[in-house]
């Protein structure tokens, strides 16, 4: 089991994406810096905004692909807000 993860940082006021099989554990690494050259470092004080379970990583990863490739803060508010979106773009693929 995987999850797409969308997490939020009210200090940078940026939206991350990203996607686990342990999301807390995730979290706890995006706000340690444990990876120094991500984009996540940008700051510390990141919380959790959407958890979505994916039946595989295939999915997961494909669906932080698109949300990626949108480059849009309102599609990922969108989201967050109707998570259901997530099956209807996984259904069309």
């Amino acid at each position: 089991m995987h999850f797409l993860y969308v997490v939020y940082s009210p200090k940078a006021d940026k939206y991350y994406t990203g996607e686990s099989i342990n999301v807390p554990a995730r979290l706890k690494l995006h706000n340690s810096h444990k990876y120094l050259k991500a984009f996540a470092k940008a700051a510390s004080d990141w919380e959790i905004r959407l958890i979505f379970k994916c039946e595989t990583k295939k999915d997961a990863v494909y669906l932080e692909r698109y949300i990626k490739r949108m480059k849009s803060r309102k599609f990922i508010k969108k989201i967050i807000d109707r998570p259901e979106i997530l099956n209807e773009i996984l259904s069309t693929r």
